[in-house]
Formats: structure tokens, sequence, C-alpha cells
């Protein structure tokens, strides 16, 4: 399988560069796998798993909205937000979750109410990620 270049890049930093021979991407309209050679195209990412395949392994990282842009010269992520599946703890996002569930009941504003369900959805994202 022809390899091709690919990076993600967060406004934190970039996650990974390097040639690969796969990736699996969480588009907007569904999920769909660029491969060497793909036609250029760009898509609004939806929050969801972004699976990497090289001659080295797999890699797998939860990505929440951005941009997916194949050209030419290969494909280029920009996320939202990116991490590693291997970096995340199940205990740890439930103990977040919680917490956060009891600030949205406990929210005395809208402002206060929206953000703790900002951060509750989140935080659900990130569960259902180490689900797949």
């Amino acid at each position: 399988m022809a390899a091709f270049h690919f990076e993600l890049v967060s406004p934190e930093r970039l996650i990974f560069a390097g040639d690969v021979d796969q990736v699996v991407v969480p588009g907007s309209e569904g999920q769909f796998t660029i491969l060497s050679g793909h036609s250029p195209t760009m898509s609004m990412l939806r929050p969801g798993v972004v699976e990497v395949m090289s001659r080295d392994g797999s890699e797998r990282l939860f990505v929440r909205g951005g941009f997916a842009d194949i050209s030419a010269t290969g494909l280029t992520i920009l996320a939202e937000q990116a991490i590693s599946l291997a970096e995340l703890d199940a205990a740890q996002i439930d103990k977040q979750l919680r917490s956060a569930e009891e600030d949205l009941e406990d929210a005395q504003s809208d402002e206060t109410r929206q953000s703790a369900a900002m951060r509750r959805d989140q935080l659900r994202e990130l569960r259902s990620a180490l689900n797949i």
C-alpha cells in the first residue's frame, strides 16, 4: 500500500506528522477512509475517532470538530481539540463527568448552565470514544 503524508494539528500543537497508509476520518457526513491518491476534498469533522494506520502500527485519536483537507500532497486535519485515546483514563473521565453533571444541577444562571452543559457534553463525547 502506498503511503502519503498526514498531519493532525490542534490550536495548541502539532499532534501527528508522518507518512501513513490509511486514515479513517469522522466526517460530518459520516466516516470516510483516506488512502494514497484520494481525490482532493475538504470536509468538516464531527467529534469522533481518527484512526491512523501505518507500517509502524496504528493509533486512535479523539478529535472534537475541525476540518479535513485532502490534497495532492496528503491529508491535513485541523482539529478544535485532539487527544490520543491511549492518554485517556476512563475512571478520571467518569469522575469529571459526575462533577460536571453536579455543576449543571447547581447552576444558577443561564451562562453557568450553558458552560456546565457544554463541559458535560464534551466529557460524554470522550467517554463514548473510549467505548468504540
